[in-house]
């Protein structure tokens, strides 16, 4: 059987827009699995939602190559956007970016999941929502 695929193309405005709705639904997991304590998890989505941000913002500065790259080290995507970081903001990007290696490979995930005390994660939880609403700012 032969298959057809389909390109879809979108404008980097239908890209940023997909990566602004696709994180907002993150967020909205993020804190589900920290209201049921599920700190491990929570805080790799919240890796997912600044991602998604950073590739809405590459998209919408980049009319004409809007794809992102497949990345996943923000302060790397955030480099690629020319966002001016101050070092508390480049230092929590970095911390955030190891919440995706830290949640999902064996070698990391025991002692991450140690580490995901609640104290802990109330204080990533209010990072990630702070970067958030400072990316938000950017892609209006």
């Amino acid at each position: 059987m032969c298959r057809k695929w389909r390109v879809i193309i979108l404008t980097n405005t239908e890209l940023m827009e997909h990566w602004i709705e696709t994180s907002d639904e993150d967020y909205e997991a993020m804190m589900t699995l920290y209201k049921d304590k599920k700190y491990t998890w929570c805080l790799f989505i919240g890796h997912l939602v600044i991602e998604k941000l950073l590739k809405g913002l590459y998209a919408k500065l980049n009319v004409n190559q809007p794809h992102a790259p497949k990345i996943h080290n923000l302060v790397q995507i955030a480099d690629k956007c020319e966002l001016k970081l101050d070092e508390k903001q480049r230092d929590l990007l970095g911390i955030i970016t190891k919440f995706n290696m830290d949640a999902r490979y064996e070698d990391y995930k025991k002692e991450f999941h140690e580490k995901c005390t609640q104290e802990f994660t109330d204080q990533q939880i209010n990072n990630i929502k702070e970067m958030r609403a400072w990316l938000k700012t950017k892609l209006i």
